[in-house]
């Protein structure tokens, strides 16, 4: 398993994810695979596409649980960020 910090960083297009809390109740329990992600938002490809945002919402990525909040940054700035 991959130290949080170091998963944090890490791409996350292609991983496995699951919406396991949202502030939408609608969102709750959406799941498929990370396609695109920008500051705000997943695009998450399960039986069509659905733009999820990132704050206000927990995340599990490959069994990992994340607050959405925590990663919401540019991906390629997050790898700076994040200490």
């Amino acid at each position: 398993m991959m130290h949080r910090k170091t998963f944090m960083k890490h791409e996350f297009i292609g991983l496995p994810i699951r919406v396991a809390d949202a502030a939408d109740p609608t969102l709750q329990g959406v799941a498929g695979t990370i396609i695109d992600e920008t500051k705000n938002t997943f695009l998450i490809r399960n039986d069509g596409t659905k733009r999820v945002p990132k704050h206000h919402t927990t995340f599990e990525i490959d069994g990992t649980e994340v607050r959405g909040d925590d990663i919401a940054y540019r991906p390629e700035d997050r790898i700076r960020k994040i200490k």
